[in-house]
């Protein structure tokens, strides 16, 4: 009997450490804040699409999940024989958007996560205060067949370098880029509500830290 309880200790663990080792590789590496990228005098600059440009998020909790988009304001990259060199975009903080729910539910969360219910402001992304985000790059890179974007994320106020995969297709006068799904941990932005690795006590009444974006942009030549 102790075996048999003992055999499905390292089953489970085994599976838990499975599990960590899937969602390790899907989170985007973050460090302090580098310094941006600058562009050569023989770039070529494309303006981002804003109307065919978004970013797909998706937020988790014990026995459920929450999934929307946010719209990206403006922005705009530079390139050099196909390669992206630099660039930057802006992100509307006040356009966050819950796909997953309709009528009084989609409004309270949208309003609770942009931070406009009274006593509540500070919770989420208080867009009040901090009405925008905007993400500059920092570097390009090739890492084991797969392009990494290396960039500045700026939330709250809070600047953070994060690296991610990405697809760039430069065809023509249009740019396409989009990124793997990944995921960043939100209290690096100080955004802390409900987090376990903040908050005591919270049992299974916990929201993920980890948050999952997919940024997909478009931009055509100046």
């Amino acid at each position: 009997m102790k075996k048999t309880i003992l055999n499905l200790f390292l089953v489970g663990g085994i599976a838990l450490a499975t599990v960590a080792c899937k969602n390790d590789a899907n989170s985007a590496e973050t460090t302090d804040a580098k310094e941006v990228a600058n562009a050569n005098e023989t770039s070529v600059e494309f303006v981002v699409d804003t109307t065919n440009s978004v970013i797909e998020w998706k937020g988790e909790k014990p026995g459920g999940s929450h999934n929307g988009v946010i719209n990206i304001s403006e922005g705009m990259f530079t390139a050099n024989d196909s390669i992206v060199e630099s660039g930057s975009f802006v992100v509307n903080m006040k356009s966050i958007e819950v796909k997953d729910l309709e009528g009084d539910d989609k409004a309270n969360l949208e309003n609770h996560l942009k931070g406009t219910v009274e006593g509540k402001e500070g919770d989420f992304f208080n867009v009040n205060k901090f009405p925008k985000a905007t993400f500059e790059i920092t570097g390009v890179d090739q890492v084991e067949g797969n392009t990494m974007l290396h960039g500045n994320l700026t939330m709250k106020g809070e600047t953070k370098n994060v690296e991610f995969p990405v697809n760039i297709d430069i065809d023509g006068d249009e740019l396409e880029l989009t990124s793997k799904s990944f995921t960043i941990d939100r209290t690096k932005w100080r955004i802390n509500f409900m987090s376990k690795s903040v908050m005591d006590n919270l049992g299974d009444k916990f929201i993920s830290d980890n948050i999952t974006l997919t940024v997909k942009v478009k931009a055509n030549k100046a």
